[in-house]
């Protein structure tokens, strides 16, 4: 699975602690992430993790574009609700995962469900029905 993570400055350390904890998991998918958010983890966890913009200069926009032609499995994208700076990503993010059936995250209870439900296989139906775009393009 391809899974897409970003983050506000004020949640950096929230997603490096969570892709600590899921290490594991995560190592077994391709992940791909906003460019300070990507550096974070991949420095703490070792993860293999391909850096996009940073989000002042287009990683939302690069994320949404993979999302809109289905490279991306799930986001994870923790951010504070009142913080307005990143409102209309967020909505942006949701509104394409939305319209793709792409599971998203803004929270870190959903994240975890997330997250344990791909360990299970739960979110194996995407390379049922779209087996020739699992690859993330770098």
């Amino acid at each position: 699975m391809n899974i897409a993570l970003m983050s506000d400055e004020h949640r950096q350390e929230l997603m490096v602690q969570f892709c600590i904890a899921y290490c594991g998991i995560l190592a077994k998918h391709s992940i791909c992430a906003t460019h300070t958010t990507g550096r974070m983890v991949a420095d703490a966890t070792g993860l293999d993790v391909q850096l996009l913009l940073t989000h002042d200069h287009g990683g939302c926009q690069q994320i949404g574009a993979r999302i809109a032609y289905d490279e991306i499995d799930m986001v994870l994208f923790f951010t504070g609700p009142k913080n307005e700076k990143y409102l209309d990503d967020m909505q942006y993010i949701c509104q394409l995962c939305d319209q793709n059936n792409i599971p998203y995250a803004t929270n870190l209870g959903t994240a975890e469900m997330l997250i344990q439900g791909l360990a299970r296989g739960d979110l194996d139906w995407r390379d049922i029905i779209r087996p020739q775009k699992r690859k993330l393009i770098l």
